[in-house]
């Protein structure tokens, strides 16, 4: 059966989906000897031999056992799977036995805390998604003692120096002292160095920054450094998550189709 290129990709653990499409639109994924260039164009595995940068990648998508690694990452550690400054990776911080994993979504290099790593393209592409707003916790140290109205102006959404607005923010105020003020962050996006650049814009520097949870996945014990696999009952919240989003009232598909039937037997 036909699907699209980079959600193949994704499934065969070599990428997210937002990566496999920049891959794609780089030259570097190839049908049957040819180089794609459009994500959306579609091929069949059992069919066509699909390679990402000269790997041909069906026998990947055949009985590909998911994999799923929470990693607590401490600093000086880089949210992908290579770096062509040789920096430290996050993969280097798990077992390649455990196969070829990649990140969900990124922590700055100079940010700790909690980190998926899978072969799972769908969930990947899921978490990481803004339009899903699977909510990320994160833990705030700040330069400085902010006053109520600037908190209060990062709650509803700042202009970036890009121009770019963020969306509203869950933001509590934990601690202070005369020099400096903790606070819990909850985010349902994800941009570049978001939580930096938001304190940033009310002249309030981030000193540390630590993410405690993402989705209904927390781990108060695992050390910087430390990793372990996700329980099927973490897992299965994860997809549950996914699950009831898609069958919320007005959500198109088969739920939406049963509710319609059933108005019409009435």
């Amino acid at each position: 059966m036909s699907e699209r290129l980079q959600k193949l990709i994704a499934a065969a653990g070599l990428a997210s989906r937002r990566h496999a499409e920049e891959l794609i639109e780089a030259g570097h994924v190839t049908v049957n000897g040819e180089v794609v260039r459009e994500p959306g164009t579609k091929a069949d595995p059992a069919r066509d031999h699909i390679k990402v940068r000269g790997r041909l990648i069906n026998p990947l998508l055949a009985g590909r056992e998911k994999v799923y690694v929470l990693l607590n990452k401490p600093r000086g550690y880089l949210s992908s799977v290579s770096d062509p400054e040789g920096r430290p990776l996050v993969t280097d911080l798990v077992p390649h036995s455990l196969g070829r994993l990649h990140p969900v979504g990124r922590l700055d290099f100079n940010t700790e805390g909690l980190l998926i790593l899978t072969n799972d393209g769908e969930l990947t592409n899921y978490v990481t998604a803004a339009r899903n707003h699977v909510k990320k916790v994160y833990e705030v140290k700040v330069k400085g003692v902010p006053t109520e109205e600037q908190v209060e102006r990062l709650r509803r959404g700042v202009r970036l120096e890009d121009g770019v607005r963020t969306a509203p923010a869950e933001i509590n105020r934990t601690a202070e002292t005369g020099s400096n003020a903790w606070f819990e962050v909850v985010l349902g996006e994800g941009r570049n160095q978001q939580i930096r650049r938001m304190f940033d814009s009310i002249g309030h520097s981030v000193l540390k920054l630590r993410r405690t949870a993402i989705g209904p996945v927390r781990d108060e014990t695992l050390r910087p450094g430390s990793y372990r696999l996700l329980t099927p009952q973490e897992v299965a919240r994860l997809k549950g998550e996914r699950r009831g989003r898609a069958g919320k009232p007005g959500a198109k598909g088969r739920s939406a189709k049963k509710v319609a039937a059933k108005g019409r037997a009435r």
